[in-house]
């Protein structure tokens, strides 16, 4: 008897089960200070979300499993703390099992909580111990000599030994609104800070913040699906309202406490804290209004502060990830804006050219690595900056690569148009030594991708065909873009279009495009969205559109559509509202429709606080043009979603509903900002190409 034929899955079914494409990827890595190990995270498959733990041995290229979950739990259900919860939200992290995990400073232990429990892995023999603890553990933390653990249970800040001896309370507070070793909400969310303590170099003391949560709003998260269920009460600091008020204190093992000062008045963000081997304990803080930081380096020992570097904006400063930092000769590595170029700086010294647009740095040793576009913001490629000053380029084919550094070894993770997913290599100085191989499942697409630079502005853009062919009769065109600050979509890497071309397999025209505000293309571009979320953004689509029409004139531009989530829904109920002359039909997932609803540090870096510019929020705000809805708008919002909430989607509908227009609303029950369950990513591709045929009468033709 012949075996069955393996099941082939449609694009959406697969897209879903394999959570976008990302289990089995190998992600998360972490190089020991000499380069000899690389530990990083995979799961077993393409569609199995248990995400392990590995290490690689430099030297022999030889890869070793150290912690399997399930192995570990026995087949037990997990079960996560809020905290925890709360966390992968903000970290957009979908699978189970280790999701994260953090290591000493050779590397030689890691730690990671695992269904509210603590283990501690040796990652040279391989052994993987539980080590007894009270109550659920989040973020636990070897200290980088790896005798200690640090961890958070309940809003306090614990350290165990690594054998499991001595647990004990190193801070905590008699409030559950108070509490130590986390980061609050716009640091996770907004800042790339998902973490709130910092150990000392000797591991003899823990930098910590102390986040009092009392002044934030409470908003409460509810499931209409279930009235008997309470609702969820959480802290926002919606825009124009209180943030939480966070301190930093130097906790010494032996009890001492001193508190870190600084004119946290002017200066409350606490952006990031870096604290490494023969240098001061060092932190950035930024203005409520983003236009003023400054560099300041702590004495452990009185708390006392001292100004190392500072900057100030008549826009806002962009927070670059991986600075401050230092040099191995002990000098500072921050980053200044000057002319249209973020410049990285090393004692002030600008060391990067003007137009090379830095994304992240990625290592300061005895010399600078970086990630970086130059000329063409579709590529991100790595840089490497030298002492003397000079600078060279890493990676050659175009894409986008990022890496991670320990020593003079880089892990670099590299995204293409050539490949389905990304390549990891190792490198040894100049020297690839291996490749890290990918589980990952094959798409059942393959994206073909026509690259455009539009308008007169030069907006980079992506049009894709049904199977990837210019079609012989008109097409309707459907726009996907995000186009907002932080994020772009036009890049090359394939892997960034699967959702885009399973679209146009549907048939449309599909066009990608990234206006005015997205990175890459320098300080005026990015900031050309000051006070005005909404004008630049939408002006870019049409004139993307339009420029992709002119030469190719197979483009229905009778029949446009535009779909998408978060800012990109946002910009596609701008689209039906403002230009129902371009725009005949929209779907407008989870958007913000009123932006003093969406968080603090966001929102007024970008238009300011609303008591001082309620222009610049009655400008963006979707709320006000309700009532000139005249094309076919679906609505589609999770009700559990607690960065944009659902009173974004719901004001919007009532605002429709007053002014008598009709639309749909789609609440998806138990969804978060991330479509993560299996069943409802699926559906909701095919439910919005329905939609999408209906809205724009493709079935009669």
């Amino acid at each position: 008897m012949m075996a069955p034929m393996p099941e082939r899955l449609s694009f959406p079914r697969q897209y879903a089960r394999t959570q976008r494409f990302t289990l089995g990827l190998p992600r998360s890595f972490s190089v020991a200070a000499d380069g000899s190990r690389v530990a990083f995270l995979r799961s077993p498959g393409g569609e199995d979300p248990n995400t392990c733990l590995w290490v690689l041995d430099v030297e022999t290229a030889t890869e070793r499993l150290v912690a399997d979950p399930r192995a570990l739990l026995g087949g037990g259900e997990v079960h996560l703390s809020d905290e925890e919860m709360a966390l992968r939200e903000r970290a957009r992290e979908t699978a189970g099992g280790i999701v994260a995990y953090a290591g000493d400073r050779d590397l030689r232990v890691a730690a990671f909580g695992l269904a509210g429990r603590l283990f501690v892995a040796d990652l040279v023999s391989g052994e993987v111990r539980d080590l007894p603890v009270t109550g659920p553990v989040f973020d636990p933390r070897p200290d980088p000599t790896g005798r200690r653990v640090a961890y958070v249970s309940g809003g306090a800040l614990h350290v165990i030994e690594v054998g499991g001896e001595q647990d004990r309370v190193l801070a905590a507070d008699g409030d559950p609104e108070v509490f130590w070793g986390m980061a609050e909400f716009v640091a996770a969310e907004e800042m790339e800070r998902l973490r709130g303590y910092w150990w000392a170099p000797n591991g003899e003391a823990i930098a910590a913040a102390r986040v009092d949560n009392r002044p934030v709003l409470l908003w409460y998260i509810s499931d209409p699906s279930e009235p008997a269920r309470p609702p969820h009460a959480v802290r926002y600091p919606a825009a124009g309202t209180n943030d939480a008020d966070v301190s930093l204190f130097v906790l010494s093992l032996d009890g001492a406490s001193v508190e870190v000062d600084w004119d946290r008045r002017a200066l409350p963000y606490l952006v990031q804290v870096e604290w490494s081997r023969g240098r001061p304990l060092t932190l950035l803080v930024e203005s409520r209004s983003h236009s003023a930081w400054q560099v300041l380096a702590a004495d452990p020992a009185k708390g006392a502060t001292g100004v190392l570097t500072e900057d100030a904006s008549e826009t806002w400063l962009e927070i670059l990830p991986g600075v401050p930092s230092w040099t191995d000769e002990g000098r500072l590595v921050f980053v200044r804006e000057e002319g249209d170029t973020r410049r990285v700086t090393v004692d002030g010294k600008p060391v990067t050219p003007p137009g090379l647009q830095v994304r992240r740095v990625v290592q300061a040793g005895s010399d600078l690595v970086l990630a970086a576009s130059h000329s063409e913001p579709m590529d991100v490629h790595l840089w490497r900056v030298l002492a003397s000053g000079e600078v060279s380029r890493l990676t050659d084919r175009p894409g986008v690569h990022e890496a991670a550094a320990g020593g003079d070894v880089l892990v670099v993770s590299s995204s293409t148009m050539e490949s389905d997913g990304p390549t990891i290599a190792v490198r040894r100085g100049d020297r690839e030594v291996c490749t890290i191989g990918s589980k990952a499942a094959e798409p059942v697409l393959r994206p073909e991708v026509t690259f455009l630079s539009a308008g007169d502005k030069g907006i980079r853009s992506a049009l894709l065909f049904p199977g990837g062919k210019r079609p012989a009769e008109p097409l309707p065109v459907l726009l996907d873009p995000y186009g907002g600050p932080h994020f772009q979509r036009v890049v090359r890497a394939r892997p960034a279009y699967l959702v885009s071309q399973w679209l146009a397999d549907q048939g449309f025209a599909v066009l990608v495009a990234d206006g005015r505000g997205t990175p890459g293309r320098g300080l005026a571009w990015e900031k050309s969205v000051r006070f005005d979320l909404a004008t630049p953004a939408l002006e870019d689509q049409v004139e993307a559109l339009h420029a992709a029409a002119e030469r190719h004139p197979e483009l229905d531009l009778s029949r446009v559509a535009i779909r998408g989530w978060s800012f990109g829904g946002y910009l596609a109920a701008l689209g039906v509202l403002r230009r129902p002359d371009v725009f005949h039909a929209a779907i407008v997932g989870a958007p913000v429709t009123d932006w003093r609803l969406y968080d603090t540090h966001y929102t007024e870096r970008f238009l300011g606080h609303p008591d001082e510019h309620p222009e610049a929020y009655e400008r963006s705000s979707l709320i006000p043009d309700a009532g000139k809805l005249e094309r076919p708008v679906l609505l589609i919002h999770g009700l559990a979603d607690d960065n944009v909430v659902v009173a974004h989607t719901l004001r919007f509908s009532r605002a429709l509903l007053e002014a008598g227009r009709p639309h749909r609303v789609l609440p998806l029950t138990g969804v978060t900002h991330m479509t993560s369950q299996e069943a409802v990513a699926e559906n909701l591709l095919l439910l919005q190409v329905a939609f999408l045929r209906e809205a724009l009468a493709l079935d009669r033709r």
